[in-house]
């Protein structure tokens, strides 16, 4: 029997809370990735939508980034590995806190934005991020770029690791995300991102720009909830997976 987890970033706001979006989205996935407050979201929302997704049995995870609300974390910052550290085990606890009060636990980390594809490609990036997690819960499972170095580093320092790949994100030929900044990173056709998807879960590969097949393991899918119809695609995502009998279901620690 294949399965799959299904994860989205989410809590990614101020004050005005839930978001439409995240309410609808949690009946589609199995993985909740919360914002922490440096990129986004507020004690507010982090306890909001901690409290929804313990409602609808979706695993939670803490979702932290750069300390930069205006870019959305999504600029990369030159910090160094110890100061990767220091936010990353910051972010962690802030969640947890909310977590743990609800009567809950915390079940994952995934790094966002810039930070997650800095340390996917840094090695000391990486090993910094991952020894935050091990120092804080050595059971915590790390969400990240299936191939990159924060899989190497948390294997290595012995985290759990969930590789993930994306629904609507095209691949560079070693195996790296297209920068959002090229016009062809995104994927905006819901077929065609479905059809990726289910080549990456059924065959363990990608085809890049350039059209060649990249291997890779796909344990975690991410779907964006900030898009104009996110919460149809999960829908149809959701549906074509199990259509197709395969679970979804989250990687737990």
């Amino acid at each position: 029997m294949k399965i799959i987890d299904l994860n989205c970033d989410m809590g990614e706001a101020f004050g005005n809370y839930p978001m439409p979006n995240d309410i609808l989205l949690l009946d589609y996935i199995s993985s909740a990735n919360i914002a922490c407050g440096f990129h986004a979201g507020d004690p507010a929302v982090m306890q909001e939508t901690v409290n929804l997704a313990i409602a609808k049995g979706v695993a939670i995870g803490a979702h932290p980034g750069l300390p930069d609300l205006q870019g959305f974390g999504r600029r990369e910052m030159n910090i160094s590995p110890k100061e990767a550290y220091q936010l990353t085990l910051y972010q962690i606890g802030a969640l947890h806190a909310f977590v743990k009060a609800a009567g809950a636990k915390l079940n994952h980390v995934k790094p966002h934005g810039a930070l997650y594809n800095m340390a996917a490609k840094n090695a000391q990036l990486a090993e910094a991020i991952a020894s935050a997690i091990h120092d804080f819960d050595a059971d915590l499972i790390l969400y990240a770029l299936a191939g990159s170095e924060m899989i190497k580093a948390g294997a290595q320092i012995g985290l759990k690791t969930a590789a993930e790949v994306f629904a609507d994100r095209t691949y560079q030929d070693d195996g790296s995300l297209t920068p959002r900044s090229q016009p062809n990173a995104l994927i905006t056709d819901d077929e065609l991102a479905i059809a990726q998807v289910m080549m990456m879960v059924n065959e363990q590969k990608v085809i890049s720009t350039n059209n060649q097949p990249i291997p890779l393991k796909a344990d975690t899918v991410c779907l964006h909830g900030d898009g104009e119809h996110a919460v149809s695609f999960a829908k149809k995502i959701s549906e074509k997976l199990k259509a197709q009998q395969i679970t979804v279901t989250a990687a737990i620690r």
